[in-house]
């Protein structure tokens, strides 16, 4: 009787072998991706985000995201978006989630998603990760992990002439509210994401306002209108006669509407909350990385540890421009500054543009490898500029320069 029982699940071990193997393997359960009809390998699509569409900065991941998979073809089915995952163990959890879903690529979009999508990836080595705004990619050395960005310091550049414009306006019409025009920033965290951001904005604005100052604060998180909004307050109530910002609520451009002040948003128009006073808004396409990341898995492509997004890409954009606030020929300069970007006439970061108690720069060695392991940092001024985002993909831009006053730098 024993030997019977032996031989039958002997059998039944044979027969199910072939259907274990055609489940795939690498962990947890997931699915092996199929090939299609034309032999390219099948993609089922998962993202991640810190919030919901009540943040701009998640919306605007989430808008690129389904737009890019309409264009790719890629039905509802074959893709799922989950919101409102901390920056925490939830972040693996909900990647091994995607992963037992049959989702063979995995995009997460916050900054402190990073340690656990490198998690996710070491366990699930037949999955592709794909992070947003990190740093370890390059150093981790994992082939399905990767680091995204884009050049989005030269929209903010841009964004930055058009509050330049508007200042000098301001100043022609005598309303300014000091001796000289004084802008605002409200940011996150002192990162040298927000760094990067409130730098070649205000380096946008003084290459048409050459007098222009900026004060900064911040708030500690992405995500906190009612902290973005008294930092707004604050900001105003200093005499800043505009107002940008690097977090993701409406609180700055509603405070702004509520005191008749000029405001350049970020991440998308927020011209329905301040129709009065929104001039623009620079943003990252994410459409043209999502759909070159699904574009590379189905043709069997390997990906680069990082890769970042230009305005030739379609990566960097800015909104519609309200012509109602913003100054006369706002337009035609913004397009004149794009033109001198692109053909490489006008670099950001020129060091004859800004200085650092008192004195130009024409070196500096950047962390730009986050590995413990890594010893020296990197040589970025060169050819008399700060390369941002060419070593790796996220902006280690972290210099204060002169111009620039930060209120606080408590996080």
């Amino acid at each position: 009787m024993k030997k019977r029982l032996i031989a039958l699940l002997v059998c039944l071990v044979m027969v199910m072998m072939p259907m274990l193997a055609a489940c795939g393997g690498g962990g947890g359960g997931e699915e092996a991706p199929a090939a299609d009809e034309g032999g390219e390998t099948a993609v089922k699509v998962g993202l991640i985000t810190l919030h919901d569409e009540n943040s701009t900065y998640d919306l605007n991941f989430i808008n690129g995201f389904k737009d890019s998979m309409a264009n790719l073809g890629i039905s509802e089915e074959n893709y799922m978006i989950k919101t409102n995952i901390p920056e925490g163990q939830e972040c693996y959890d909900t990647a091994a989630d995607l992963v037992d879903a049959g989702c063979n690529i995995i995009f997460a979009d916050s900054f402190g998603h990073e340690d656990f999508m490198i998690q996710a990836a070491k366990e699930f080595p037949d999955v592709q990760f794909c992070h947003a705004t990190g740093t370890k990619a390059h150093t981790e050395g994992l082939a399905n992990y990767h680091n995204a960005f884009a050049a989005i310091y030269e929209g903010r550049y841009l964004a930055g002439v058009a509050a330049g414009m508007k200042l000098n306006e301001i100043k022609e019409a005598g309303k300014l509210k000091g001796d000289a025009p004084k802008m605002g920033y409200v940011g996150a965290f002192t990162y040298a994401e927000v760094v990067s951001g409130y730098t070649s904005f205000y380096l946008g604005a003084k290459s048409v306002c050459p007098d222009v100052t900026m004060d900064v604060t911040f708030t500690g998180s992405w995500y906190d209108e009612t902290a973005e909004k008294e930092g707004a307050n604050k900001l105003i109530q200093g005499g800043c006669d505009l107002i940008s910002q690097h977090a993701d609520s409406m609180g700055a451009p509603t405070a702004c509407e509520s005191a008749g002040i000029p405001d350049v948003s970020y991440n998308g128009s927020t011209i329905s909350a301040a129709p009065n006073t929104y001039i623009i808004s620079s943003r990252i396409n994410w459409s043209p990385y999502y759909e070159y990341v699904v574009n590379a898995v189905k043709n069997g492509e390997e990906l680069p540890p990082d890769w970042t997004g230009t305005i030739e890409t379609g990566s960097v954009e800015l909104t519609e421009l309200n012509e109602a606030v913003a100054a006369e020929g706002t337009a035609d300069k913004i397009e004149e500054v794009k033109a001198g970007l692109a053909d490489g006439s006008i670099h950001v970061y020129d060091t004859a543009n800004w200085t650092k108690g008192g004195t130009a720069m024409d070196s500096y060695m950047a962390d730009v490898d986050t590995d413990p392991n890594y010893e020296g940092d990197t040589e970025v001024i060169s050819d008399g500029y700060f390369h941002e985002s060419e070593f790796r993909s996220a902006p280690y831009f972290d210099i204060q320069i002169d111009g620039i006053n930060l209120l606080d730098t408590a996080f």
